[in-house]
């Protein structure tokens, strides 16, 4: 018997169809929590492709969304060096991170 684990989105659209509210919940836990953006890629083997579904309600601050992409390169950076073992690209990738966060005012240059 294998262990399985469903994880639901739920996108609640206003009547243009932009969401309005995100929900989503995991089988293995029993609840349910909203956000503000999914970035979400999965890998098609068949066409040697990524499929991407980037979604965020129109409440979704500017702010909150360069934090967002901040800290998702970040997690990329670590994620990419668990799964490859590239320890010097992941550090680069972690680099920009911290450009794009300068950039963006969300990290000064001492930090």
């Amino acid at each position: 018997m294998s262990n399985t684990s469903d994880i639901n989105f739920k996108i609640h659209l206003d009547e243009n169809k932009v969401p309005e509210k995100i929900d989503w919940s995991a089988s293995d836990t029993g609840d349910e929590s909203s956000c503000k953006a999914i970035l979400l890629a999965l890998w098609d083997e068949n066409e040697n492709n990524t499929l991407r579904i980037d979604l965020w309600t129109k409440e979704m601050a500017i702010d909150d969304m360069k934090r967002f992409f901040h800290q998702s390169i970040v997690t990329m950076a670590d994620t990419f060096e668990r799964a490859t073992n590239e320890d010097e690209m992941a550090k680069e990738m972690r680099e920009f991170g911290n450009t794009f966060a300068e950039k963006m005012g969300l990290l000064t240059p001492e930090n």
